[in-house]
């Protein structure tokens, strides 16, 4: 005899009965109504992501129940998502497209225009007027300029909108790219190792702006420009960063299989670190709490080692402190245990550096969701009110993923004051602008 598929409702009515409480007492841990908890267990509502994850967590069902939710309707992810990495749309037509053929070839693309250069100030301006140089030779004095260039690009970018930074950044790759060609071999090797770290760059900001496809030819060119300079630890921390682009899919197992696959014991310390971050992050939408937890200890200690030689750009975040405590935090919040999250959020945040506004709204907004989730609500919505006006300047389509979900559970209490106050520019901040 077959044995019947399980249905959501059904189930999370089972697991609430062996676990001995009433739907009061569900209701008020995972601080839903005992109204709607009671139209998801007799099939009248579908259940969300959301509600999964914290029965998952209040009911130590280890993801069951999270993985009998319906995934997540197509029309919710970004249009220029690629359907494998080989398989990636046309980006828009002002975009530079970096030349997969030839890695050392110029971009066939207009220069930056006024108004980006402007945008992302001073230090983009002396950029672009070096963009093409008049010696052939690049000494250490300019590859330290250079590197310097991408600190100040990395500090531009925490305080600007993403598209108007990646055209400059494409042209500096280009730059770059282009005075390699022109420099001796060894020289030459280290240009177009920073150039490759420059199109890695160009590749989160691509991500940021919601173009998917633009994210995976960036970050693909900055693979052949470092392999073409000797350096093939960037095709694995490649995987990394395609795995970032599924977890915000919410594709747990993709996720996992990418990051480990930059998890082989030749690589360097900090991209096995990052990789396995990574992997913690995809195991905790799948509600695996075990492994995440497990996952985030060895990155720890793989992170805690010497990063990398020293002045080369560092890989991953530059602006957390102690980034496996705040990824830790985050994870939680996945998990379904927004008040340990909460927790630790609260202290990591305090730490974020001034000025670091991209920073401080990405994982400020996870920490509003958690006391949201949580049911702090009041508290939730002050956090929320104080970050609002940053999220225009950064202007990042990953943090909206994190705002849509805690519009949608701050919405759950439409008659709360502290909600009503900020409702109209919660609303205005998840509006596309025209």
């Amino acid at each position: 005899m077959l044995e019947q598929p399980r249905v959501f409702g059904a189930e999370l009515r089972r697991l609430r009965i062996e676990a001995g409480l009433t739907l009061t007492q569900l209701a008020a841990t995972v601080h839903y109504s005992k109204g709607q908890l009671s139209k998801i267990e007799t099939g009248g509502k579908q259940a969300g992501v959301e509600l999964a994850r914290l029965c998952d967590a209040a009911l130590d069902a280890g993801g069951r129940l999270a993985a009998l939710v319906p995934a997540e309707p197509a029309r919710r992810r970004t249009a220029h998502r690629a359907n494998d990495p080989g398989e990636v749309p046309a980006p828009p037509p002002s975009w530079p497209t970096p030349e997969k053929s030839q890695p050392t070839a110029p971009y066939e693309s207009p220069p930056p225009s006024r108004r980006q250069v402007i945008a992302v100030g001073a230090a983009s301006f002396l950029a672009v007027g070096t963009s093409e140089p008049q010696q052939a030779s690049a000494d250490d004095t300019l590859l330290g300029t250079y590197r310097t260039l991408l600190n100040d690009y990395r500090r531009i970018g925490q305080m600007s909108p993403p598209d108007v930074l990646v055209p400059v950044l494409a042209e500096q790759t280009r730059a770059l790219t282009s005075l390699a060609a022109r420099s001796g071999s060894r020289t030459g090797r280290e240009l177009l190792a920073l150039a490759s770290r420059f199109a890695e760059y160009t590749g989160w900001l691509a991500q940021e702006t919601g173009d998917e496809g633009a994210a995976l030819r960036w970050t693909a060119h900055a693979v052949e420009l470092a392999a073409a300079s000797g350096d093939g630890d960037l095709a694995s921390y490649a995987l990394v960063r395609r795995a970032l682009i599924t977890y915000y899919r919410g594709e747990a197992a993709d996720t996992i299989a990418l990051a480990e696959g930059a998890r082989v014991g030749t690589l360097p310390p900090r991209i096995r670190g990052l990789a396995t971050q990574r992997a913690a992050q995809g195991h905790a939408i799948a509600g695996d709490h075990g492994a995440c937890m497990r996952g985030l200890d060895q990155a720890r200690a793989l992170l805690g080692k010497e990063p990398g030689p020293a002045g080369a750009p560092v890989l991953g975040p530059t602006h957390l402190s102690d980034p496996v405590s705040m990824i830790t935090g985050w994870c939680l919040v996945d998990l379904g245990r927004p008040q340990a999250a909460a927790a630790i959020l609260d202290e990591e945040c305090a730490r974020v550096p001034t000025g670091a506004w991209r920073t401080e709204v990405r994982y400020g907004v996870r920490r509003a969701l958690a006391h949201a989730l949580a049911g702090e609500i009041d508290h939730a919505c002050d956090l929320t009110g104080r970050l609002l006006p940053l999220t225009a300047n950064v202007a990042s389509a990953t943090v909206r993923t994190d705002l849509r979900r805690l519009s949608r559970t701050l919405a759950r209490h439409p008659r709360n004051q502290s909600y009503l106050a900020i409702a109209p520019q919660l609303t205005a901040a998840l509006t596309p602008a025209t």
